[in-house]
């Protein structure tokens, strides 16, 4: 999370977002390897996919002097799809979604809390406090159902539906902002969108 953040804060946002999609690419790889799950290659091409129609999407861009922030935020996606298995394993071990949520937010917390001390921070002021508090309850939301959806169904096709996240953030721009796409960010969506239809398709095949 701090180098993701850390990208976040160096490199172009479309930048930093698009390698910390490189998560879903990493788990398959890590179940694929230290796992010795062979997981079907639809499921794969379905992820690839995904990722490319992001990269057509969002478009990053990095330059020589953002090849540090460029590598941290590589391997946060690396280390992210590492995490995304350990919480489909803990779901599988009987872990409940509560429990998993609640250990992340605290090392999070106290991880936060002391890099505070040792780096410069704002102070957080009173007409700040309801943007945090609607912040905090949507993540919080957001992962007690990205927890459960790890732990009651395939890691893959997860991985895969998250790509959806920039579709989302895309249309919330045209509804919000009243932002233009082009056309070639609209077949970008469709990209992800199909790949989002592979995955679940090729997944509830499997189930027959």
């Amino acid at each position: 999370m701090v180098m993701f953040f850390y990208a976040i804060s160096e490199l172009p946002l479309a930048t930093a977002i698009t390698l910390n999609y490189t998560s879903p690419l990493a788990m398959a790889a890590i179940l694929t390897i230290a796992l010795h799950e062979k997981p079907k290659k639809i499921l794969l091409v379905a992820i690839v996919t995904g990722f490319m129609g992001v990269t057509f999407l969002l478009k990053p861009s990095i330059h020589y002097g953002e090849l540090l922030a460029g590598g941290l935020g590589l391997l946060s996606g690396l280390l992210a799809g590492w995490v995304y298995v350990h919480v489909a394993q803990l779901g599988r071990a009987g872990e409940p979604d509560w429990r998993t949520v609640f250990y992340f937010s605290l090392v999070c917390t106290a991880g936060g809390g002391a890099w505070m001390l040792i780096h410069h921070f704002n102070p957080i002021e009173l007409n700040d406090l309801p943007i945090l508090a609607g912040l905090g309850t949507c993540a919080t939301i957001a992962q007690l159902a990205m927890t459960r959806a790890y732990r009651t169904g395939n890691p893959l096709v997860v991985g895969s539906l998250a790509y959806s996240t920039v579709v989302l953030a895309s249309l919330f721009g045209i509804l919000l902002w009243n932002e233009m796409l082009s056309m070639d960010r609209w077949l970008a969506i469709a990209i992800i969108i199909s790949s989002g239809v592979m995955s679940v398709s090729a997944n509830a095949s499997a189930k027959k």
